[in-house]
């Protein structure tokens, strides 16, 4: 069995959740699909296992950013892009339409140290994600082709970039924000507590494979 990044398995990550996890699942098995993998296939470039990818396209599981991430890349786009495509449309809401989000909404997706939270919708150009809490230490390197906006809410992280300037490491506080280009090779980790940590990205969608609505 491939190697498989930690993620929630079970049902019942909340029943709140339950219409987001299916549009979730349902973007991934449509893009699985319009790039002609089967789920195993995609379960093998993605390094994880072929059931928990079958419970997550049925919308029985919540996946962990790094799963995600690795699904995202296998199908050519990015763990952002999936997450604003499961955003469920609000009754009488046109396309054009403004996107509200409260308190407490969102696809929550589990992640290292803590969890995030999807603020976009497939409509805009912008895909916004909240992370509360992250770990103390560096994970692997993420990259993507959208721009990336990060800005400190509260805690403070070490960012470790690899710019075509070479690395640079840069610590953040709160009210601090940093940019850089997509492709960048990137982490984060806490400086102190952790659970402490809360961040807000902004990522475009320039260079997406294939950009769902």
């Amino acid at each position: 069995m491939p190697a498989q990044p930690a993620q929630s398995t079970s049902p019942a990550a909340g029943d709140a959740d339950a219409p987001l996890r299916a549009e979730l699942g349902s973007a991934i098995r449509q893009l699985r699909k319009e790039r002609g993998l089967t789920l195993v296939q995609l379960a093998e470039r993605a390094a994880l296992s072929h059931p928990f990818l079958s419970q997550l396209e049925r919308g029985l599981t919540r996946p962990s950013m790094p799963s995600l991430h690795r699904i995202a890349r296998a199908l050519g786009t990015t763990q952002q892009a999936l997450m604003a495509a499961a955003v469920v449309p609000q009754p009488g809401a046109s396309a054009d339409s403004a996107h509200l989000v409260r308190s407490g909404e969102g696809l929550p997706v589990d992640n290292p140290g803590g969890t995030a939270r999807m603020l976009g919708a497939p409509a805009f150009s912008v895909h916004p994600v909240e992370y509360t809490g992250t770990r103390e230490r560096f994970e692997d390197y993420y990259d993507h082709p959208g721009d990336e906006f990060v800005y400190v809410v509260a805690g403070e992280i070490e960012i470790d970039l690899h710019t075509a300037d070479g690395p640079r490491l840069h610590v953040l506080g709160p009210g601090d924000s940093i940019c850089y280009p997509g492709g960048t090779p990137h982490r984060w980790r806490a400086v102190g507590d952790g659970s402490r940590v809360r961040l807000l990205t902004v990522q475009n969608a320039t260079g997406e494979a294939d950009r769902h609505s």
